[in-house]
Parts: structure tokens; C-alpha cells; sequence
């Protein structure tokens, strides 16, 4: 049984889903969302405030500005793109503190959440996941 445990604790450790990071962007946490895809896909539509640093540049010098001190939170596409996965393990890699955000730009759609970006929907802010 504790392994078990252990198991759903480092996955929560390691990533959240739509509603949490809503609620902590929310609450004023120190919480920085990283778009991890192409410039171009940031630039179609993104999670308002989200910051565009594709994991294909991610290394020490395009990093260096990042503050160490706050949560980064990778996201792309959803779960047929893995662009969040390799961000996060660049970014854990090069010592920051890092989550990733489960099923993307595709379920933070899902859960109703605005998105800005030259295709970006305005929705009605505070609408929940089911979950």
C-alpha cells in the first residue's frame, strides 16, 4: 500500500491539471507557465500570461533570467504532443522547480478557460473542471 501512495504523491508532486493551476494563479502563488511548444503555436493561441520558451531552445543561456525561485509550469498541445514533458525535464535538469500541466493548451480548453493569442477564445473565467 505505501508504494502505492508514494507513487500518487510524486505524481501529484509533478504535475497539476487545469483547475489547480487556475486556482493558484488565482491565489497570487509565485507560478510561472512556461508554453514549451513552437513560437508559432504560442503566437496561435496560449494561456493568458504564459510565457513562450520552447523546450527545443531550453539550456542555460536561454534560461538564465528565469527567477529560481518560483514554480514553472510546462504545458503544449495536450497529451498527443510531448513538448511539456521535455521542457519540464530541461528546466528539472537545469535546477528549477518545475510541474507539468496535464493535457495542455487541449484541457485547459476543455475545462472552459479563456486563451489569448491571434486564435484565442474568451470564455467565461471561473468555470471548473468536473473532477
Amino acid at each position: 500500500m505505501s508504494a502505492q501512495i508514494q507513487h500518487y504523491e510524486n505524481k501529484l508532486a509533478y504535475e497539476m491539471d487545469a483547475a489547480d493551476l487556475f486556482e493558484a494563479l488565482n491565489n497570487g502563488e509565485r507560478i510561472i507557465v512556461i508554453d514549451a511548444r513552437s513560437t508559432e503555436g504560442y503566437e496561435l493561441e496560449h494561456i493568458p500570461g504564459a510565457v513562450s520558451l520552447p523546450h527545443r531552445t531550453m539550456d542555460a543561456a536561454t534560461t538564465a533570467h528565469l527567477d529560481r525561485d518560483v514554480l514553472y509550469v510546462t504545458y503544449c498541445d495536450g497529451i498527443g504532443c510531448n513538448a511539456s514533458t521535455k521542457g519540464a525535464l530541461k528546466l528539472a535538469r537545469l535546477g528549477f522547480r518545475v510541474k507539468e500541466l496535464m493535457g495542455g493548451l487541449d484541457w485547459w480548453k476543455r475545462d472552459q478557460y479563456t486563451t489569448a493569442g491571434t486564435a484565442g477564445i474568451a470564455r467565461k473565467m471561473g468555470i471548473t473542471c468536473f473532477c
